[in-house]
């Protein structure tokens, strides 16, 4: 209060004093602050301006703007006004003049609406109101006003509310703070930006003071803070990405391994199911071959129990003879079947032990788990490729349980092509024996001795055939049984298949992560920087809003207030025009300090 006074008995002083050559105004800077009023909705109504000059020494000064009036608020002066040029002359250090504009936008529009319950309400209609009060305001830029003013200023608005009336106060985007009996509510918008604020509250008998609102230039600096431990923890999650990415590439590379492993597994056990079933198919014409040498055996065996006298014994030469032959196409079959199945064999034993017998840790398990959690699709191609990798380690368990039943086919099959090539060979040597008895021996003594030879060999062929039938048998349940296992082969290359697809997906996802977080504290360092400049408007050069003539402009700010909604207002309307009247230039002018 009393830097009030000061300042008016100085310029009271100042309108006695004699005025002094003037001088040029290079040496003088202006100030413009700009005052508007608008309804309660945000309409724009009034707008006039106070410019103000810091001299250094006593001037002659011409400023511009389309005033409809102007006013000196400094001394009695007379200011010439030619259009929208301003001239005028001055001593004091401080000038001030006020200028009326009409038909002049502001660089922004407000959007102010009401709800009272839910419902839209007009401002005059909710003045007395009790419910539940939504204001919202809406600030957009004016497009057609010059930009600088929306680019580097920023609006800030403050509500104040009776406490008493309104209680419940809520608002989002805003700051609240007691001011004596009243809450104060303060919203900020930063240059650029377009949004809403709104403010609620339950209300009795409703009344709003004006809403006042100021744009001044965003001038603040903004240091870049110091970012080295944040880029440091950002730069090991990009390693920790990378390493991961790194062991999902390795597993990759092992699944495929596994993958092509079972492949050349399920080519193998593929052979041996088709040679076991082609044994198997054999089976019949083996077992019936054998039953007709076992029936042949047993007719010359009861043929040479009957009297032989004047037989022919070319003719039981001739039939050992048949007989040695359809043993040794016996044999011979059987050595193709052995070397056949010890193919099929081989090519199944080779892809069985494939498959790595490398078992992955509990730890291990989870680290992948944990590195792939936060992507659905990655863990849902781990838990395949950990089903498949159990799968694979089944298979090679199973096959090495029954390994030796395996390995036993091919040492019996040649077991059993040596009898047949050893008792074909002593059927064609009893032939030729007996082809040389009937020439130099006793017949009767060499028919005895073939009888009891006969008899000898028919027993034993009986045992074989007996062995050979079940020895068929196991062949065809072998041949059943093996089926299933082949299926099961087949499972598994469809699973590790699968499972390669995924693990490859899962490496590239990785991969992709890895190149995304490679450079990230460059990105987040990138981010801050832009984000600050978006901001920093420390260099900014204020321009006069008035006219684009006006120069050296210290600065320009707004001070926009809304009507209030009160009852006082009536009162005051009634009153409004006999105190205008009544006022003059100097309680005008010493309004502007109270």
């Amino acid at each position: 209060m009393k830097t009030k006074r000061l300042a008016v008995i100085g310029m009271a002083t100042l309108l006695v004093l004699p005025v002094s050559p003037v001088h040029a105004q290079d040496n003088v800077e202006k100030e413009e602050v700009v005052y508007a009023t608008l309804d309660p909705t945000g309409s724009q109504n009034d707008m006039y301006v106070v410019n103000s000059f810091e001299l250094a020494e006593p001037s002659d000064i011409t400023d511009y703007g389309n005033y409809t009036k102007v006013q000196n608020l400094t001394d009695q002066t007379e200011i010439t006004k030619d259009g929208n040029e301003m001239a005028f002359s001055t001593e004091k250090d401080q000038f001030y003049y006020q200028g009326d504009l009409e038909d002049k936008a502001l660089p922004w529009n407000f959007d102010i609406s009401y709800t009272l319950d839910g419902e839209s309400i007009k401002p005059d209609q909710l003045l007395g109101k009790n419910g539940h009060v939504k204001i919202e305001i809406t600030p957009s830029v004016n497009e057609e006003v010059n930009q600088v003013f929306s680019e580097n200023y920023l609006l800030q608005i403050s509500v104040t509310v009776d406490a008493a009336l309104y209680q419940n106060l809520q608002a989002p985007e805003g700051t609240l703070a007691n001011a004596g009996k009243n809450k104060q509510v303060s919203f900020t918008m930063m240059p650029d930006q377009a949004k809403s604020f709104v403010l609620e509250a339950d209300v009795e008998n409703f009344e709003l003071e004006a809403i006042d609102i100021s744009a001044v230039p965003s001038s603040m600096s903004i240091e870049s803070p110091n970012m080295d431990d944040v880029t440091k923890d950002f730069k090991s999650l990009a390693d920790a990405t990378a390493e991961v990415n790194d062991g999902v590439g390795e597993l990759s590379n092992g699944i495929s391994e596994l993958n092509n492993g079972v492949v050349q597994l399920e080519d193998g056990s593929a052979e041996y199911k088709s040679g076991i079933a082609e044994l198997d198919n054999g089976s019949d014409q083996l077992v019936n071959g054998s039953a007709s040498i076992k029936d042949a055996l047993s007719t010359m065996k009861n043929s040479l129990d009957v009297e032989l006298g004047g037989a022919d014994f070319s003719e039981l030469q001739s039939g050992l003879e048949d007989i040695a032959k359809g043993l040794d196409e016996a044999a011979g079959g059987l050595t193709d079947l052995q070397e056949n199945y010890q193919k099929a064999y081989n090519a199944l034993d080779e892809s069985i032990n494939a498959i790595p017998s490398n078992n992955i840790s509990e730890d291990e398990m989870k680290a992948l788990q944990a590195a792939v959690q936060d992507n659905e699709q990655n863990a849902a191609a781990l838990n395949k490729l950990v089903k498949t990798y159990e799968a694979a380690q089944t298979a090679k368990g199973t096959y090495d349980q029954v390994n030796k039943a395996f390995a036993a086919v091919s040492p019996t099959l040649n077991e059993v092509d040596g009898s047949l090539t050893k008792m074909a060979e002593s059927i064609r040597t009893m032939a030729s024996e007996m082809a040389k008895a009937t020439e130099n021996m006793n017949i009767e003594s060499s028919i005895n001795q073939l009888t009891e030879g006969i008899t000898q060999l028919s027993n034993q062929y009986n045992d074989f055939h007996s062995g050979l039938v079940e020895y068929t048998n196991g062949v065809g349940e072998l041949s059943s049984a093996y089926g299933e296992v082949h299926s099961g082969i087949t499972d598994l290359a469809d699973g590790t298949q699968e499972l390669e697809n995924g693990a490859n997906e899962l490496h590239d996802g990785t991969t992709e992560l890895a190149d995304s977080t490679s450079d990230l504290p460059d990105q987040v360092q990138s981010e801050i920087d832009d984000m600050i400049n978006e901001y920093d408007k420390s260099d900014f050069e204020a321009e006069s809003f008035v006219s684009d003539k006006n120069e050296n402009v210290k600065s320009v700010q707004f001070v926009i207030k809304t009507e209030s909604i009160t009852f006082d207002d009536e009162n005051e309307e009634e009153d409004s025009g006999e105190s205008e009247e009544k006022k003059g230039i100097w309680q005008r002018f010493l309004d502007l300090f109270r």
